[in-house]
């Protein structure tokens, strides 16, 4: 079994990483963010939907929960329109695949750290037991 050093693994992580951000997913959504960035539409509703969630944190901060109640049933309205705009749809959609495939690299790096250790102690992986010794 080889040994490896943090800097090697790291070397191999970043590389990875690399290779990651030049999947098709990730280069769909990268595209998809630069359009959401571009368009004037959702950028005029991004730009209300900030100026009204300051206005209800200073509402909710002097106690004026009748006004903060409205504010916040507008900020509701606006969320919900700039959901249906078809380009945000699919900028939402795109995250959750990217997410995804890094919650899977993520789970099957760890899972295979834990065989490694696993089966370097003599351990049964199906269990998920480690051994008792430690196996060159």
């Amino acid at each position: 079994m080889e040994n490896y050093t943090r800097q090697e693994v790291i070397k191999e992580a970043n590389e990875l990483a690399q290779k990651l951000a030049n999947i098709e997913e990730i280069d769909r959504f990268k595209q998809l963010e630069v359009k959401i960035n571009q368009s004037n539409k959702v950028q005029s509703y991004i730009k209300k939907i900030k100026a009204l969630q300051k206005q209800a944190v200073n509402l909710q901060h002097y106690d004026k929960h009748e006004a903060q109640k409205r504010v916040e049933e507008e900020l509701d309205r606006l969320q919900q329109e700039l959901d249906e705009i078809p380009i945000v749809q699919e900028f939402k959609d795109s995250q959750i695949v990217v997410n995804d495939i890094l919650q899977r690299v993520t789970q099957t790096i760890a899972e295979e750290v834990t065989n490694e250790i696993i089966r370097a102690t003599g351990g049964n992986v199906l269990k998920g037991e480690t051994g008792k010794e430690l196996k060159e």
